[in-house]
């Protein structure tokens, strides 16, 4: 019992010695914490996490400075980031995607400077747990038309060219490369002056040269537009040659062409395959193409008073309607594929110049720039299954109008699920409001305004910038809402390669969880959210501007000395 007593004494001694060792440490460490020790303290900040959602994607097409490269970039839906960019041709203007979304191509009319005419095509970044980038391009050349030359002369500046055979569907205006004259002096790029049959003539500013032999004169492609509605074909318009090109999918290659009208600028496929339009805007004329030898179908009723510069073509999801928007009588024109023959023609003002099909709704979304008008039709309900319209909208006048300082309305999307559509437009001033521009300079203002589907009202109106990446003003905080004006940005009367078709563009992604809208001349894309986050309800608002997401940087040099500029955003693409 001794014994145990003693052992028991023997450990309550060692636990107080211990407890005692800790308070002695507990004290030393209080000490040096209040010394000078760093302590790291974390602060939570709450933010509203990101969506979950599936893998969805948007891609740009952005013009470089001129002898430059452009380059195609594809935007992560659901990440706000941009997941790749690949190069692509001199001078791009249209982008198109596969049905299954294997394979994107974009159209470069670098003839206007010169260059080789390409298609380049390239595979898509897929969701993967490891980021892949895009694949490398492949480049697709364009054939144009060629013509011996029998002889060639010159007199004062201009040069008399005969040719072995005639070239077809060349007018004023259009492109010619001479190659391989006896005489060198004759050889170069030249805008083409008057051409009839075998004779073709043009100003050269190398005089003097003697008669020659030999050469060959030839169309350069001008590719301006893409569509198709197929998995192994994909249809180019080419507007320099007034042709359209078949390229095969599975072997990067062109299998086929048909001359059509003059200058074409658009094109539209029926979901069904079987036909392709065309709207030739030199012309005043629409093709229609029977897709399997590209022999052509006649379509009447399109010349005359219906139908003067046809400049956009959307097919309704039945395969059973076209639709032609003319910019310069200004008419939304429909086509019965069935007989291919006008049925219909409804105004929408002279200057029209892009329409938007939504499927969901079955309706046709019209933007005019020059009335700053915005009309919505229903795709049937009047005579022979036509249109009629729903709503004549004006950005600029009546009460409260979305644009009470005026603005000019250039594209126009849609959600899928139907509840709004989005107008893509932009304001000038010539005395910028925008104190960070200040008042002595123009500016361009890029807006989206946001109407609810079933009311037509008004639900908001947005500016699209954010800082950053555009700037503040540091006196009053306030954030940049307009950009200087990039004279390459403003689209001309009339579209035509080297000129910009779209100011500012836009698109919804196929999820309807975002919309986009490429901004010339800011250099970047915005991207506005058009849902609540689920995760935390009113962390944020729909129809917000999440960020604005800059292209690639261009070849230029910067004006105030630092990086060079971003490319110009021309148009977008909704993939999968």
């Amino acid at each position: 019992m001794n014994h145990l007593n003693q052992n028991s004494f023997g450990v309550q001694m060692r636990l107080r010695h211990l407890a005692q060792l800790v308070v002695v440490l507990a004290c030393t460490v209080v000490c040096v914490s209040c010394g000078q020790v760093y302590r790291p303290v974390v602060i939570p900040i709450t933010i509203t996490p990101p969506n979950p959602s599936n893998f969805h994607e948007v891609f740009a097409i952005n013009a470089n400075v001129p002898f430059n490269p452009g380059t195609g970039m594809q935007v992560d839906v659901s990440g706000d980031t941009n997941v790749g960019v690949i190069n692509i041709g001199l001078n791009p203007t249209h982008a198109a995607i596969l049905p299954n979304n294997t394979r994107v191509f974009v159209a470069s009319a670098g003839s206007v400077v010169g260059q080789s005419d390409i298609v380049t095509s390239f595979i898509p970044a897929f969701q993967a747990a490891i980021g892949t980038g895009l694949s490398a391009g492949v480049t697709i050349s364009l054939p144009g038309q060629t013509s011996s030359i029998t002889a060639i002369s010159e007199s004062g500046n201009l040069v008399t060219a005969t040719l072995n055979a005639p070239l077809n569907n060349i007018g004023l205006g259009d492109v010619i490369v001479i190659a391989g004259a006896g005489i060198a002096g004759y050889n170069g790029t030249f805008t083409v002056f008057p051409i009839s049959g075998t004779t073709i003539q043009y100003v050269n500013s190398v005089t003097g040269l003697a008669p020659s032999l030999g050469g060959t004169a030839s169309v350069p492609a001008q590719p301006v537009f893409l569509a198709s509605t197929q998995n192994d074909a994909m249809y180019v318009a080419n507007y320099n040659s007034s042709s359209v090109a078949v390229i095969n999918t599975r072997l990067n290659a062109v299998t086929n062409s048909a001359l059509v009208g003059q200058h074409p600028v658009a094109l539209a496929e029926t979901p069904n395959g079987n036909k392709l339009y065309v709207a030739n805007q030199g012309s005043n004329a629409v093709s229609s193409l029977n897709t399997v030898d590209m022999s052509q179908n006649t379509v009447t009723g399109f010349s005359g008073s219906v139908g003067i510069t046809p400049v956009w073509l959307v097919s309704r999801s039945d395969s059973q309607k076209v639709y032609v928007l003319t910019q310069g009588d200004g008419q939304l024109v429909t086509i019965d594929t069935a007989t291919d023959t006008v049925v219909s023609n409804l105004p929408v003002g002279a200057g029209a110049n892009f329409v938007f099909y939504d499927p969901h709704l079955n309706r046709l979304y019209v933007t005019n720039p020059s009335t700053s008008m915005v009309h919505v039709f229903s795709t049937t309900g009047g005579a022979n299954d036509t249109p009629i319209q729903l709503s004549a909208i004006s950005m600029t006048a009546g009460p409260n109008p979305p644009c009470p300082s005026a603005c000019t309305p250039s594209s126009v999307t849609a959600l899928g699920d139907g509840s709004r559509f989005y107008v893509a437009s932009y304001e000038i001033a010539t005395s910028c409001p925008d104190p960070v521009i200040g008042s002595s300079s123009a500016c361009v203002i890029p807006r989206l305004t946001v109407f609810d589907a079933n009311s037509f009202a008004v639900k908001t109106a947005l500016t699209l910038l954010s800082s950053p990446p555009f700037a503040s003003n540091p006196s009053t905080h306030q954030s940049q809402y307009a950009v200087p004006p990039v004279a390459s940005c403003a689209p001309a009367a009339l579209y035509a390669p080297g000129t910009t078709r779209f100011r500012v563009f836009t698109t919804a992604s196929v999820d309807s969880s975002r919309v986009y809208v490429s901004m010339c001349d800011a250099g970047s894309i915005a991207i506005v959210t058009t849902t609540t986050s689920s995760i935390s309800p009113g962390g944020n608002m729909p129809d917000t501007l999440v960020r604005d997401l800059a292209a690639p940087f261009s070849a230029a040099s910067s004006s105030t000395g630092g990086e060079p500029p971003p490319q110009s955003p021309v148009f977008l693409l909704t993939g999968q």
